[in-house]
């Protein structure tokens, strides 16, 4: 038997286990670094950041500065601002990964697939014709081209 390593997935998997409270607020909160954290864009309601563990290259969520668990809890102004940055997160994908597609996505709570439950975000990702081979259909194995931070350094200049 042969393996594939994904070393960065054991990160994931603990804080999962011991989670310090919402990944969301402490990104919200602006105390982090945002180049460490990848954050792409602040608004006024709402931030754009790379998801850490990303189905594809260029995986990005939007997501509330306010801890909200479902959009109709959001207040309009929010969800205005959060549609207009998913639209730009679209329009700035199409330009810089020429997808054939995108997947537009918000899982809300846990029984929805929601990986944080309580803090709704839009996940807007670029799709290509056969981007689901033997590694995801039969091994649950993603093969990423670019790393983090080299889709950062892509996005970000964009999203200015």
């Amino acid at each position: 038997m042969q393996h594939l390593w994904s070393p960065w997935r054991s990160d994931y998997i603990n804080r999962a286990l011991a989670p310090s409270g919402c990944v969301f607020c402490e990104l919200a909160s602006g105390q982090l670094d945002d180049a460490a954290t990848f954050v792409l864009l602040r608004a006024e309601f709402n931030f754009v950041v790379l998801n850490r563990y990303p189905y594809t290259s260029g995986h990005v969520m939007v997501v509330p500065n306010e801890h909200i668990a479902t959009l109709e809890a959001a207040g309009e102004e929010v969800a205005a601002e959060m549609f207009r940055l998913t639209r730009l997160a679209e329009k700035n994908l199409r330009a810089l990964y020429k997808p054939g597609g995108i997947n537009l996505g918000m899982n809300i709570g846990e029984s929805a697939g929601a990986g944080v439950a309580d803090h709704i975000h839009m996940h807007v990702l670029p799709r290509w014709t056969g981007d689901v081979n033997f590694m995801t259909s039969v091994g649950g194995t993603r093969v990423l081209p670019e790393d983090l931070q080299k889709s950062y350094e892509k996005l970000k200049p964009a999203f200015q």
